[in-house]
């Protein structure tokens, strides 16, 4: 495009929004469809428009008329074209613009605090921002500018300004009342309002700008300024909460009264123990490094525990203990005892076993139902002996082996295991094991190394005493009633000795024959079992919390016996809910293999989550993301604060 306007060609290359509307408007326009590089000037003498605007005589229509083909120029080459003389931009249309200035004290900063989640990265971020404003008025003034390492008068004006931007964000109005007051001699000693919440530390306003308490050590010899005089700052604004989180971090998460004892030295904070408190518990490396097992709440008793009316040892729990050395003519040699565990009337019965191999075991269970009958279900550990057990039983039984089919009442006999390192799931025959120790230690450990008929005497003597217990309170109202023991399901008394009936007169058609006898004294038993030991073991005795499940993709440390920076760190890959639909159990995922464990013994990392501290108020973003002290998912700070754990 050509023009003879010098200035129409100044406009176009100029910025439209300089002049007014009317000239602005139209030139924005033309930059819409064109480019500036694409216009030129023209000399009017050789502008062909002309011939249409500017007749002299009459129009020329003749063929030679440059209308029709176009200025001789642009025939010639681009280097032979007419260029345009340089012109100073038009002032014509020029729109007057009226700069207004005005002074005032700047508190802001233009850096948004939410971003950091660190105190120190905060104050040296601002105090950069100082020299960079100091360096511009050093440049204006050809002086030389500031650099290298930050200096300490930069770092504490940098620290005196995030002071009074918390400080204006949390008490407006009482600087603003204290400020006015300054200059007024009659009004030096007044205070804000007693509606403030700070009414009672009598604030004033320092030199500086800044709010402190007016303390009464103000005569003390040999303590600081900030001491005497410290500075007031909110509870729940971001800036408080990363300058607690320094003192945290600074004394190596120590315990809160330390962290207390070092911030009153210069700051004034209200309810500052329990900010203490949220800025640990929003301290990743502190999750990590102070994580324990959280079990859920205790569940309720299975129904073997429960079931009245039912043979003695229909449901067994099977647990080992030993070495017990005994003498083997003149060498010593181990044996194990294992115990047999009713878990109905906790009744128990103990077997002597030779060696720790599965046939010792299967040996051991055989002699166990011809003397008790074939149980229901089994219960034990991991033992490897329990394991081979219970694998060689269900060969055995899918091969139809009518020996262990007759010996283990074929394929209704079951065989559970509980999570490995999950005692508590076995307290019912753990507790016995430890009556069995305590009735046989004393007799073994006071006589010399005992032979293997000597052992087996004290075993059975040991087994009659536990199965004698009483498993209630033994009642005191009646002195000829007895208590409720094992014994009495076994035996038909806690002694063994057989009680002579005396029935009411209207049970003589009970009372016929001795079947019928025996049949209804035991169901007195279950009767009494029912009212007196029932509600004995009722009562959750620990775990009364509802607590957030283990999840699928949650990183636990495996607590085990070992020091705590020995512990597996791992992944749960999946979980057992229990009848009740809470998670008891989880296969985790470490760095030597899978592990099934129970809840108690899985320490949750709760890495993942957002980390937000509880920061409320006036200053504190709605979203407060800068606060984190973690990263969702599995990013490098999580596996820092896994290492810097251990």
């Amino acid at each position: 495009m050509w023009s003879d306007s010098s200035t129409v060609i100044s406009w176009i290359r100029s910025d439209q929004r300089r002049y007014h509307k009317f000239v602005a408007f139209r030139i924005g326009e033309i930059l819409t469809v064109t480019s500036p590089t694409e216009w030129r000037w023209v000399p009017t003498k050789l502008n062909v428009v002309d011939q249409a605007t500017k007749w002299n005589n009459g129009p020329q229509l003749s063929i030679e008329n440059p209308w029709f083909h176009g200025p001789s120029f642009l025939y010639e080459p681009e280097a032979a074209w007419p260029v345009q003389r340089s012109v100073n931009q038009t002032k014509e249309e020029l729109r007057s613009n009226i700069l207004l200035c005005h002074l005032a004290p700047q508190t802001d900063i233009p850096i948004e605090i939410s971003r950091f989640n660190s105190w120190t990265k905060l104050q040296r971020s601002v105090a950069f921002v100082f020299r960079y404003v100091d360096n511009c008025s050093r440049k204006r003034k050809q002086e030389s500018m500031q650099l290298g390492v930050l200096t300490q008068t930069e770092l504490e004006k940098a620290e005196e300004l995030l002071w009074k931007i918390a400080q204006k964000d949390a008490f407006p109005e009482e600087i603003s009342i204290l400020v006015r007051s300054q200059g007024t001699p009659e009004d030096r000693h007044r205070t804000v309002q007693r509606s403030s919440c700070i009414y009672k530390l009598w604030p004033f306003v320092d030199g500086r700008g800044i709010l402190r308490m007016r303390g009464r050590i103000s005569a003390a010899p040999y303590t600081s300024n900030d001491t005497k005089f410290p500075v007031v700052l909110p509870k729940n604004h971001p800036i408080t909460f990363l300058v607690v989180d320094w003192y945290h971090r600074r004394y190596r998460h120590a315990n809160r009264e330390t962290v207390v004892n070092e911030i009153r030295q210069k700051f004034e904070i209200s309810k500052l123990r329990s900010l203490v408190d949220k800025v640990t518990k929003s301290c990743l490396w502190c999750r990590v490094a102070k994580a324990t097992p959280r079990p859920p709440a205790m569940a309720t008793l299975p129904e073997f525990r429960l079931t009245p009316f039912i043979r003695a040892f229909t449901f067994v729990g099977l647990d080992y203990f030993g070495p017990v050395f005994v003498r083997v003519g003149r060498s010593l040699a181990k044996r194990w005892v294992a115990v047999f565990t009713c878990l109905t009337i906790r009744a128990v019965h103990l077997e002597v076993v030779h060696t720790l191999n599965t046939e010792s075991c299967i040996m051991a269970v055989r002699r166990f139902v011809s003397r008790r009958g074939p149980p229901r279900e089994f219960y034990t550990d991991n033992g490897t002996c329990f394991q081979g057990a219970s694998r060689e039983l269900k060969e055995e039984i899918d091969r139809r082996n009518e020996t262990l089919a007759l010996t283990f009442t074929s394929a209704e006999t079951s065989w559970k295991f509980i999570p490995p390192a999950a005692p508590h799931m076995g307290g019912a025959w753990e507790r016995l094991v430890r009556s069995v120790k305590v009735a046989t230690g004393a007799v073994l450990d006071a006589a010399r190394k005992p032979d293997d008929e000597t052992l087996e005497t004290v075993l059975l003597e040991a087994e009659a005493m536990i199965n004698c217990r009483p498993l209630t309170f033994i009642p005191l109202e009646s002195a000829d009633q007895e208590a409720l023991t094992p014994n009495h399901f076994l035996l038909g008394s806690s002694s063994g000795v057989k009680i002579q009936p005396t029935a009411p007169v209207d049970r003589r058609s009970v009372l016929r024959n001795s079947w019928k006898l025996a049949q209804f004294i035991t169901e007195e038993f279950w009767r009494r079992w029912i009212k007196e030991y029932l509600p004995v073991i009722r009562r959750r005795c620990k775990w009364f919390e509802e607590t957030r499940d283990i999840a699928v993709g949650d990183l636990v440390l495996v607590v085990d016996g070992s020091a705590r920076n020995r512990w597996l760190r791992g992944r749960v890959e999946q979980v057992f809910p229990g009848k009740d639909g809470r998670v008891r159990q989880a296969l985790v995922r470490t760095a030597t293999g899978a592990l099934r464990r129970p809840a108690v013994k899985l320490a949750i990392l709760d890495v993942a989550s957002s980390c937000k501290p509880d920061v409320t108020g006036p200053g504190a973003p709605e979203d407060h993301q800068g606060l984190r002290a973690g990263v969702c998912g599995d990013g490098p700070l999580v596996a820092a604060a896994c290492a810097e754990s251990a």
